[in-house]
């Protein structure tokens, strides 16, 4: 089975994206049916948005964590690293994707112009690197999978992976922005 998978990363890479992308597309659009949704108190809808600002500050911690420890030559620390920040990741999106299936997206309601000029170029970028980065991430995740780590310095993994956790990080960081302009900042 892990010789199917490492012959077809690439396929796979496409597969898990654009299941991604339809599910995320769903949700954002309120197209999920009610019935599959969990009854949540209102106290636990309104806690998702502080929850996953914590959640994205420990996915930096351990992106960070993970890049200086493959510098360092520290595969096994770097290997829990990265998988650590890809299941904050998932908790991350489950937990919006669920907030945004029943609640719909928040709406900024500051000034017009910090709309214009702050809020909407922040959320555009986070959102455009966290749509580059998903198969980034997932391209390099199958490869490490599929791959002993002597082998992987052969592959593209340490290229991709490079872009993917400078990239990563930056959503992430654009994203507890995105946060703080909606949920803390009092406008």
């Amino acid at each position: 089975m892990q010789r199917t998978f490492r012959r077809h990363v690439p396929l796979i890479t496409t597969l898990l994206t654009v299941v991604s992308l339809v599910v995320v597309i769903a949700a954002v659009r309120q197209l999920v049916p009610e019935a599959v949704l969990p009854p949540l108190p209102d106290g636990v809808l309104h806690a998702i948005p502080h929850a996953n600002a914590a959640i994205s500050a420990l996915a930096i911690g351990t992106i960070v964590y993970g890049w200086r420890s493959i510098r360092d030559g520290r595969i096994e620390r770097h290997r829990r690293a990265m998988g650590a920040s890809f299941l904050l990741f998932l908790a991350f999106l489950g937990l919006y994707l669920l907030r945004v299936a029943i609640e719909g997206p928040t709406t900024f309601d500051g000034p017009e112009a910090l709309k214009l000029w702050v809020y909407y170029p922040v959320l555009g970028i986070h959102i455009l690197l966290a749509i580059v980065c998903l198969p980034l991430v997932y391209y390099v995740l199958l490869l490490a999978a599929t791959h002993e780590p002597s082998e992987l310095g052969e592959t593209a993994h340490p290229r991709v992976g490079r872009v993917a956790a400078g990239l990563w990080l930056i959503s992430f960081a654009l994203g507890i922005v995105v946060y703080l302009l909606l949920y803390v900042l009092p406008i």
